[in-house]
């Protein structure tokens, strides 16, 4: 990750230190930008392992990134990709809106209607490295919207046809999806150090390497 920061000297004077202004904010991190090809190249191999997993050690839905709006990440997530605004409504019930579910090019009028995917499957990211982290930071992978790839609305059919299978076994039903979601999936993987097993990695070269070459990663590490 990159990290600027601003330091003062140690060894000015006190009656120089006065004289300085604040340190400035910390800046927010440069996305990183990359070809797939590339990308992949970047992903770890390791063997998989579910041992221990179970959906409960990934806290979500929690209150979202606005603790305050009485929505939780689901509903602030949905409302973030509305291509049409819904009305929120007290308790943050959602009625109207319009959806774009770009696994399957279909477009959803019912908020009800719509799964939040977490763009690499918990139990993928349990296997590919979450094991060994820690219970919040479990938690802030499961409810990220730090990036706009790691969770999107999507027909809830589409969402259960992936279930936890990664890009080996499982690709978006639409063919204009595959080279959008090979990046995010590479993207989602990098941003928060994952790895990825042989036939996975072998499965998004013949992406990058073929249709997808010209698609281009960008992601941001996460913290």
């Amino acid at each position: 990750m990159i990290k600027n920061f601003v330091r003062g000297f140690g060894a000015l004077s006190l009656a120089v230190v006065p004289l300085l202004s604040a340190p400035a904010a910390q800046a927010a991190p440069a996305a990183e930008v990359t070809t797939l090809a590339d990308a992949v190249g970047l992903v770890q191999v390791t063997q998989e392992d579910r041992t221990g997993y179970t959906r409960s050690k990934f806290k979500h839905w929690n209150a979202g990134d606005d603790a305050g709006d009485g929505c939780n990440t689901r509903a602030e997530v949905l409302i973030a990709e509305a291509v049409v605004a819904p009305t929120i409504e007290p308790g943050c019930k959602l009625t109207g809106g319009t959806w774009a579910s770009y696994y399957d090019g279909q477009e959803v009028t019912s908020a009800g209607a719509l799964d939040i995917d977490h763009m690499v499957p918990l139990a993928e990211a349990w296997d590919s490295g979450a094991s060994a982290w820690t219970a919040a930071r479990r938690e802030a992978y499961a409810n990220d919207q730090g990036a706009e790839i790691s969770l999107v609305a999507v027909t809830a059919r589409s969402n259960r046809q992936k279930s936890d299978q990664d890009p080996a076994d499982w690709m978006p039903p639409s063919p204009a999806a595959r080279c959008r979601y090979a990046g995010e999936w590479v993207a989602t993987k990098l941003r928060w150090q994952l790895t990825a097993d042989d036939r996975e990695l072998e499965a998004l070269k013949v992406y990058a390497e073929g249709p997808c070459e010209d698609t281009i990663v960008r992601y941001i590490p996460a913290a």
